[in-house]
């Protein structure tokens, strides 16, 4: 849609906005944005979307129009007395080594490891106690840091690696073959590559996934046809084989494609949404072998951890909600044939293997716990952690004797471990020297009501010593979808925020996985009010208990958490001070329209399936939900303009919307990150960029002049 005259509506239009303080004035002018009458029709109920023209993301008055956003909300932040201050401090926390926990492959102990405020972190490796050399530095890739490394896998023998990179934050993905003895390239470039890994099949070829790459706007086109494919190392990309998908019996959304680690069997998982999967096997040592189906609905989750010969290792949620693993040899492997492994527990199950051995990490209330198993199904041991937080790794090939894993809380750097297989026994490995005390904070769990009296539990990180008097600055960041989890990890961007007095609460709301299956089905579809009403009814609890109040309270998310504040903030602008959406799923009644948003249906249902959906998607959806004459709370909308998962124009309406209809003094900005995309691969330098402007607005418009915690910055400026 090519509308010439939008742009002189949005060069000339401006609406004034002050916000005050007792030294301070800083008056917005921000553009009104054209409205061009668009409506849809719904069940017989006319929908107007006067902002439709914001979805084409490459037309000249879009790119205008995020010219005039971004000056207009750069010129606000700038005006913020202490946001160098932030950034500076930001800059000085951040900048100290970060290493990651040490993986074998071949011959090397491969790592992560970041000097400091490198953009992107650099993969470093060592041979036995040899010196350690680069391997590959991914701030090499672009000038301007916004090319990321977005996967690697190696093959068995470690001789070769693929790995992935991703241009400007987007979710489509380019391969690179290395020899890694040389570390030359071996075949550049594949491309067209979306939500896929790469997995070797020996040292020949390799699978991969892609969709058929839209012309034009890739942010506009819907992506239901996803394809596994296999590429023979010395061949054309064109003539690679394609394995599944393609064909009506095969359309699926998500497509993905593993090898067994003996090279034995390739595994195929098939999901139309982003929960449940059918999964097939094809045993690769046969050359006629067909794709065999193991589980053909997608009523649950499955996957295939582990294989001894043909007896394969499955974890599934299929009638245990908290999963389970389960065995069924390879000729026979449809769910009449499996045998509990490790049954279902009360607690969320998320397994791993390595030496020989099952690693069972459960969620207890959101916080780890690991047992080792060994393959007939005894327990070996309760493996003891450093503290009470979240591991990560317990994780490595059959023949490895010893590996490495990860710990973390809030208020704990995340630190490496050494773990022996046979003795349990663990020594630290690399603790990170930062300029942060976790002994000077504290982390406290509480279990509150919701509206309709579930128990949600909330971890709430904090200096110790804090005065509850209702005025520490306060934010309380939330997801709640997916089945993804929010568990305990120290943040440096959180650490900045606690030092100068404020409070951060997590929440683990219904529509997470931390309580399996039925915690997630218990926020979703027209069950998706329940998750906002946790949310309210965290805020109220830290009201209630006087950690904070209205005054000083902002709510924080992303994605499907954007979602979460900008429905929490039509419903309740009276409960907070600050809204803090970034990326958000806005618009309730399109999403599904736009990229891979039609395989989110399983948590959010789409307005074209019943007349009962469409009303309840419109009854929450943010975009629709701005009314005239609200005094909405201060508002900062983040989004990237190259944003191919949630496309920006959920962010841009929902900014236009509350633009032109806000009531009261309180600005309502939006913040568009340019070249950027959903928040992976982020430059380490845009994200403190980001979180500097992201702080020092909350702060501002929570009245204060200067960061409450002056000696930080006269301890950095000494």
């Amino acid at each position: 849609m090519k509308k010439p005259f939008l742009y002189a509506l949005i060069a000339i239009t401006v609406v004034s906005c002050e916000t005050k303080t007792n030294k301070e004035t800083i008056t917005v002018n921000y553009p009104t944005t054209a409205k061009v009458d668009t409506v849809d029709t719904y069940f017989g109920t006319k929908v107007s979307d006067p902002y439709r023209w914001l979805e084409d993301d490459r037309s000249p008055e879009t790119e205008a129009w995020v010219k005039k956003q971004n000056e207009t909300t750069f010129g606000y932040l700038e005006n913020i007395p202490f946001r160098n201050d932030l950034k500076n401090r930001l800059e000085q926390l951040w900048n100290y080594e970060k290493l990651g926990a040490p993986f074998k492959e071949g011959d090397y102990t491969y790592f992560y490891k970041n000097n400091g405020l490198q953009n992107q972190n650099v993969i470093y490796r060592k041979k036995g106690d040899g010196e350690e050399e680069v391997f590959l530095d991914p701030n090499t890739f672009s000038e301007d840091g916004t090319t990321s490394l977005a996967g690697l896998r190696f093959t068995k023998d470690g001789s070769l690696a693929t790995y992935l990179i991703s241009e400007g934050g987007s979710d489509w993905r380019k391969a690179i073959v290395i020899d890694t003895k040389t570390k030359e390239v071996v075949e550049d470039t594949l491309v067209d590559i979306k939500f896929s890994g790469v997995s070797w099949k020996g040292n020949e070829g390799f699978y991969y996934s892609s969709y058929d790459k839209p012309k034009g706007s890739e942010l506009s086109a819907k992506t239901d046809q996803h394809k596994v494919y296999y590429h023979k190392l010395g061949t054309p990309q064109k003539d690679d084989q394609l394995i599944f998908g393609g064909t009506p019996s095969e359309k699926h959304r998500y497509v993905g494609a593993s090898v067994t680690e003996d090279n034995k069997y390739l595994i195929i998982s098939a999901s139309v949404s982003t929960s449940g999967n059918k999964l097939f096997i094809r045993d690769l040592e046969d050359p006629n072998g067909l794709l065999i189906p193991i589980v053909e609905d997608t009523d649950s989750d499955n996957s295939i951890i582990e294989n001894v010969g043909s007896k394969l290792y499955i974890v599934t949620n299929r009638n245990a909600p908290n999963q389970k693993i389960v065995t069924v040899d390879a000729k026979n492997p449809s769910p009449e044939n499996w045998v509990d492994f490790i049954p279902e527990t009360e607690n969320v199950l998320s397994p791993n293997t390595g030496g020989g051995y099952f690693f069972a990490r459960y969620m207890v209330d959101a916080i780890s716990k690991v047992f080792q198993y060994d393959y007939d199904g005894n327990l070996v041991r309760e493996v003891k952690l450093p503290g009470v937080g979240t591991a990560s790794g317990f994780g490595g090939k059959k023949e490895d004797k010893e590996f490495y894993f990860s710990f973390t809380n809030y208020n704990t750097p995340g630190s490496s471990y050494k773990y022996n297989v046979e003795t349990g026994e663990y020594e630290e490995y690399w603790k990170p020297d930062i300029d942060f005390n976790p002994d000077d904070y504290e982390s406290k769990q509480v279990f509150y009501s919701s509206k309709d009296g579930t128990k949600i539990p909330m971890i709430i990180t904090h200096k110790k010593g804090l005065e509850l008097n209702g005025k520490n600055p306060t934010i309380l960041y939330g997801y709640g979808g997916f089945n993804i989890s929010l568990t305990p990890s120290f943040s440096i961007i959180n650490a900045v925020w606690m030092e100068q007095g404020g409070v951060y609460a997590v929440p683990n709301l219904r529509g997470g996985g931390e309580y399996g299956k039925k915690w997630h089905d218990a926020g979703i579809k027209t069950k998706k009010q329940n998750v906002f009403d946790d949310f309210i009814a965290a805020a109220e609890y830290l009201i209630e208990n006087i950690y904070t109040s209205k005054e000083y309270l902002a709510v924080r998310g992303g994605s499907n958490g954007g979602l979460l504040v900008g429905a929490t903030m039509t419903q309740r602008p009276d409960l907070m001070q600050v809204a803090l959406p970034a990326v958000g799923v806005m618009d309730m009644l399109r999403y599904h329209t736009f990229t891979a948003g039609a395989g989110w249906a399983y948590d959010y249902g789409t307005a074209e399936d019943s007349k009962e959906m469409f009303e309840y998607l419109k009854g929450y959806s943010p975009v629709h939900n701005v009314k005239e004459g609200v005094s909405y709370p201060a508002t900062l909308v983040t989004t990237g303009d190259h944003d191919d998962r949630v496309v920006p124009a959920h962010s841009f309406k929902f900014a236009a919307e509350l633009q032109a209809k806000q009531a009261g003094d309180k600005p309502t900005l939006i913040r568009i990150e340019t070249n950027a995309g959903h928040g992976a691969g982020t430059p380490v330098s845009k994200t403190i960029e980001q979180y500097a402007d992201i702080f020092g607005f909350t702060l501002y418009n929570m009245g204060y002049e200067e960061l409450p915690n002056q000696s930080v910055l006269k301890e950095f400026k000494d």
